[in-house]
């Protein structure tokens, strides 16, 4: 209680001021009368209780009112009692419910009655549940984790910044709380910790939005009106575009693009066939440019990108195009700049991090000393949570786990904090929203990263693979046809994980793929001129690997359009490519088309089995066989020639007698103009066994071409 005033009606007028929570004083009321107290409720209290006990004869009656003195017909509460002592509480759960601001306490005799009267306001930590902020109908949760603070409070634009004025309560085991009334979402704020002769002002570890990195957390309110259903594609049918917001849909100069910025080329995407976006780390980082692989806090989205709001815009609006969304997520490491997260409540052992961090040569990484404590489950609670909170709050469709090397090794070598960690998440996952794709960046070839947990793996459903990345990527770039190693394509198309080809994500551009002292591969194949006519070749012939090939294969941002150079955060992609290449553009559209089998005539695309059947070293070319269950609309022949030779009636086996319909060519001179638009006819098979296959046929290939040839 902050104030308390004696008034007896009719009578004499005392007064008390009081500094603490709780007040007892003496009361007598005469019959017909009443005696008045008012305590004056702030935001941060939680619990109203006035007792009045009777200590004589006669008997009175007691009476609560907000904002009023109460009378014999007007009050808040009453607890209507005939003879005896009385309490009444107001909290959040009563009805009504407790409020800031004056509350008066009446005492009315029915005869003359002697009472004592108690009234105690407190805090008490808040009953809700959740971390960080969390706004409710007249205020907002606040709940931190600060084991080594003595005190806690928030201070914020609901309180003028007053570091003293909301004080959270302890919980007992590292947590602090307080629902404090009337702070709403869109006010800012800040912890202030203090921990000995340290008083720290600190943004909320769980900060979903921020001012900017530098600035203050805002309370936001998780609310959002969707509009769309989302339809998660089986991973088999999957196409992952990837994209980074700040360079997508952009002009050079000025600030980044922005999620609001991307919808408005969704339709572009739509169009090309993609049916899963994968977002580079949307989190808040220092400055308005970066790739995102620096985050400051883990659980926020980048204000320059629009914030969190946005970013569920950019999901619902990419649901109406049918596509889902993926997330890239970052825990090997954060920041290391702008990062409250380190030392957050004051502690750490010698020059480390404090609590998010192990305090030790196991936090050094190769961005900084910054590896998360996987060990103390309070971090790994965070960790945990972050996830869950993209993929059920934001509505991601899956993850992306950057750098599981980093999480399941340190320097002192293997890490199962790490392991078991993964392992978890995974778990949590699988049990909640099994359909969702949880794909890790380990790029070791390691089978144990996609086993399930069960067997003793990490439970990832997918992993990025270098065996295909990496072996391929030459067969582009090299300059001299002599140089192409046909052993390396076939490695790269039969590749696979636990037998399984679809725990592979493929591609041969990513971020990292196309940055780091290496550039777009049509850059590296014709440095002085990347839209030449080999660059437009043979990077194609990448792209008809990739979608044809068995795995879940994925395309960079730009890549349909030739984008040159190399990937940066300040270069945007030029959309004005998409009328230079727009053939380019549209051979891409058709590959996806049959990598999706929009025309049903391609299901053996999305199928797991492949025979490389044909490999010839001194002409460049083979040819594989892909199928899921087999036959008409399913059995699939990909023949590719890596040469500058072109090739007529090219003689390959075929599994199967009957019709055989090419159904692309990359040499059409619709791709480009100066394609050679080599004509190869549809065929009926022979039945001259070849490549130890009962039938055969004969095709006509143009120079670093690739015919897709199914049975209409």
């Amino acid at each position: 209680m902050k104030k308390a005033l004696f008034i007896f009606v009719g009578m004499m007028l005392t007064s008390l001021v009081c500094a603490q929570d709780y007040f007892q004083g003496p009361a007598r009321s005469r019959l017909g009368s009443f005696q008045y107290f008012h305590v004056d409720i702030e935001d941060p209290e939680s619990v109203l209780t006035v007792t009045m006990d009777e200590i004589g004869e006669g008997v009175a009656d007691l009476y609560v009112r907000h904002n009023a003195q109460p009378t014999l017909t007007q009050w808040d509460v009453r607890p209507f009692l005939r003879r005896g002592d009385e309490v009444a509480v107001l909290n959040d759960a009563t009805t009504p419910k407790l409020k800031t601001g004056r509350y008066w306490i009446g005492i009315s005799a029915r005869e003359s009655a002697s009472v004592i009267v108690t009234i105690q306001s407190e805090r008490k930590a808040s009953a809700r549940p959740g971390m960080g902020s969390v706004p409710y109908s007249g205020g907002t949760t606040f709940r931190v984790w600060a084991p080594n603070a003595q005190r806690v409070h928030v201070a914020g634009s609901f309180n003028s910044w007053n570091g003293n004025a909301a004080e959270l309560v302890s919980e007992g085991n590292g947590h602090w709380s307080l629902d404090l009334r009337n702070a709403v979402p869109g006010q800012e704020y800040k912890y202030v910790i203090r921990n000995g002769t340290q008083t720290l002002w600190q943004n909320d570890p769980r900060a979903k939005w921020l001012t900017n990195s530098v600035g203050n957390t805002k309370i936001h309110n998780p609310a959002f009106n969707w509009q769309n259903n989302i339809t998660m594609p089986g991973w088999r049918d999957m196409v992952i575009y990837q994209m980074h917001i700040g360079t997508f849909n952009d002009v050079p100069g000025g600030r980044p693009g922005t999620f609001d910025t991307a919808i408005s080329r969704l339709d572009s995407l739509q169009d090309l066939g993609v049916n899963a976006i994968k977002i580079l780390p949307p989190h808040e980082f220092p400055g308005d440019f970066s790739w995102g692989y620096n985050p400051s806090y883990p659980f926020s989205v980048e204000e320059a990108y629009g914030g969190p709001d946005a970013l569920k815009r950019f999901v619902d609006a990419a649901a109406a195009r049918g596509m889902v969304v993926l997330i890239d997520l970052v825990h090997n490491h954060w920041g290391p700049g702008d990062m409250n997260l380190w030392r957050f409540d004051g502690w750490s052992q010698g020059n480390w991090g404090g609590i998010y961090f192990y305090n030790d040569t196991r936090a050094i990484t190769a961005w900084g000393d910054t590896r998360p404590d996987y060990g103390r489950p309070e971090v790994r609670q965070y960790i945990r949570d972050n996830v869950l909170q993209w993929l059920e709050e934001f509505r991601i469709s899956g993850v992306r786990w950057d750098s599981a090397l980093s999480t399941r090794t340190t320097n002192w070598g293997d890490n199962g904090d790490g392991w078991s960690l993964m392992q978890w998440i995974n778990n949590e996952v699988n049990a909640r929203q099994p359909w969702k794709l949880m794909v890790a960046e380990d790029l070791q070839n390691n089978p144990w990263i996609t086993k399930t947990t069960g067997t003793g793996g990490a439970g990832f459903d997918a992993q990025w693979s270098p065996g295909f990345v990496h072996p391929l990527r030459p067969l582009m770039t090299t300059p001299s046809d002599s140089g192409r190693n046909m052993n390396d394509l076939v490695g790269a198309v039969t590749g696979n994980y636990n037998g399984n080809p679809f725990e592979r994500v493929i591609y041969t551009e990513s971020h990292d793929e196309v940055a780091n002292g290496r550039s777009r591969v049509p850059q590296e194949i014709d440095p002085g001129n990347p839209g030449s006519y080999w660059a437009r070749k043979r990077s194609t012939l990448g792209a008809v690997t990739t979608l044809t090939a068995p795995g879940i294969p994925m395309l960079f941002q730009g890549q349909e359009l030739l984008e040159d150079e190399y990937f940066r955060d300040t270069d945007p992609i030029d959309w004005n490519k998409a009328n230079t290449y727009a053939g380019i553009r549209l051979m891409y559209k058709d590959l996806v088309a049959l990598r999706r089998n929009l025309g049903g005539k391609t299901a053996g695309l999305g199928g797991p089995h492949i025979n490389v059947f044909h490999v010839n070293h001194g002409a460049k070319v083979v040819a594989y066989h892909r199928w899921k269950n087999g036959g008409v609309g399913d059995d699939v022949i990909v023949i590719m020639n890596w040469s500058n030779t072109p090739f007529n009636q090219y003689q390959i086996g075929l599994p199967h007698g009957g019709n055989w319909k090419v159904a692309f060519n990359s040499d059409w001179n619709g791709y480009s103009s100066d394609f050679g638009n080599t004509f190869s006819p549809d065929i009926v098979a022979s039945s001259s066994p070849r490549d130890g296959l009962a039938y055969s046929g004969g095709f006509n290939l143009g120079p670093y071409s690739a015919l897709v040839i199914v049975r209409p």
